[in-house]
C-alpha cells in the first residue's frame, strides 16, 4: 500500500509539472506563430526530458543511495506523470486529421528518436 502512496504522490507531481510546462509555454507565446500552433512543442519537450530522467533515475539510483520507494516515486510516479503517451497519440491524430502529415511523421519520429537518445543519455551521464 505505501507503494501506491509513493506513485500517487510522485505522479501528481509529474502532472502538475507537465501542466506547468504547457502552461508556460502557452503564456510566453503571445503572437504564436503558425507553426506554435500546430506543432505539439510542449508535450515533445515533457516526453523528452522525462525518457532523460528516467533513464538517470533507474541507472543511478543505486549509486545515489536512493531507496527503492524513492526510486518508484520518481520512476513511475515523477515520469510516469510528466510524460504522456496519450497526449502524443491525441495530437498526433490531430495533426492527422487536419492534413497536416507531415508535421505528423516529424512529431512521432522526433518523439520516439528524441526520447530513446534522451534515456540513453541518461543512463550515461
Amino acid at each position: 500500500m505505501k507503494d501506491f502512496l509513493y506513485v500517487f504522490i510522485g505522479g501528481g507531481c509529474g502532472s502538475c509539472l507537465r501542466f506547468l510546462l504547457s502552461y508556460l509555454w502557452t503564456s510566453a507565446r503571445q503572437v504564436p506563430c503558425l507553426a506554435d500552433v500546430l506543432f505539439p512543442w510542449p508535450t515533445l519537450l515533457a516526453n523528452v526530458i522525462g525518457c532523460l530522467l528516467i533513464g538517470l533515475f533507474y541507472s543511478h539510483a543505486p549509486s545515489w543511495h536512493i531507496k527503492p520507494e524513492t526510486t518508484l516515486m520518481l520512476t513511475t510516479g515523477l515520469c510516469g506523470g510528466f510524460t504522456t503517451f496519450s497526449t502524443l497519440s491525441w495530437e498526433g491524430l490531430s495533426l492527422l486529421r487536419s492534413g497536416h502529415m507531415t508535421l505528423f511523421l516529424l512529431y512521432l519520429i522526433l518523439s520516439i528518436i528524441l526520447g530513446l537518445l534522451a534515456v540513453l543519455l541518461g543512463t550515461r551521464l
